[in-house]
């Protein structure tokens, strides 16, 4: 596997699609990271750490659906292997005119748009939510 990260994305948003209870996914530090971001701005109901059956270290985590609705209405991998994007915090760009979250790697951490800008850090921008 190439991106790991898209693979991540793909998982979360055939598991909303599908109205999935949970999404199992291999573990990262940089999934868990984002992860921990998608469930502080409400777009998973939780996650947990596991293992799966050989063993292997993996990331659980459970899909949040609004009166039926996927929480999540989107997912987008901005920053690819073969083209990384990376942005000033002055320019990392408003997702859905503000409604949705862009995700960025900086030296900080992994962080939201509104966070980048706060903090004055910019970096990858990994993925769009809405």
């Amino acid at each position: 596997m190439t991106d790991p990260i898209s693979d991540f994305l793909t998982r979360l948003r055939n598991a909303s699609k599908a109205r999935l209870d949970d999404c199992v996914i291999p573990h990262s530090k940089l999934k868990e990271s984002i992860l921990g971001i998608l469930k502080a701005e409400g777009y998973v109901a939780d996650f947990s750490k596991g293992t799966d059956a050989q063993g292997h270290p993996t990331l659980v985590a459970k899909m949040k659906y609004v009166a039926g609705a996927p929480a999540i209405t989107g997912l987008a991998r901005v920053s690819a292997p073969g083209r990384r994007l990376y942005y000033a915090y002055t320019d990392v760009p408003r997702v859905v005119n503000g409604l949705g979250i862009a995700i960025v790697s900086t030296s900080k951490g992994v962080l939201k748009d509104a966070d980048c800008r706060r903090q004055k850090a910019g970096g990858e921008l990994l993925c769009n939510v809405w």
